[in-house]
């Protein structure tokens, strides 16, 4: 079993978004189910993500909670098949053209940008 140290250095996933609502900060891990802090600034949602993530850590080893490693990406390839419209295609293939690029990358662009926007 690690210690608290060894998972503190384990690269896990850190989430900051805006908090609409209350203002300030949400921060959580996803793969620390349940840690989740605030802050007013981005630097205190940070600040106090690592001390919530450390008192998540020590709570799940001395109450003997499994511990998940932190998500890698070596488990996506980065492809996917996608079946579309006919029209679609077409005018993803026209879109991509005009931009002079070709239509995996005007695609990853717009998957790109709507996913940034979705994080909003």
């Amino acid at each position: 079993m690690k210690t608290i140290d060894e998972y503190m250095r384990l690269p896990y996933r850190l989430e900051i978004v805006p908090d609409p609502d209350e203002g300030g900060y949400v921060a959580h891990y996803p793969d620390l189910p349940g840690c989740i802090t605030v802050g007013e600034t981005l630097e205190s949602a940070v600040l106090n993500a690592a001390d919530a993530k450390k008192a998540w850590l020590e709570a799940a080893l001395e109450d003997g909670v499994k511990i998940a490693e932190p998500a890698s990406l070596d488990n996506y390839s980065g492809q996917f098949k996608l079946r579309l419209p006919k029209s679609l295609h077409r005018s993803l293939a026209e879109h991509s053209k005009r931009e002079g690029v070709s239509m995996n990358q005007y695609c990853v662009y717009l998957l790109s940008r709507n996913d940034a926007l979705q994080k909003i």
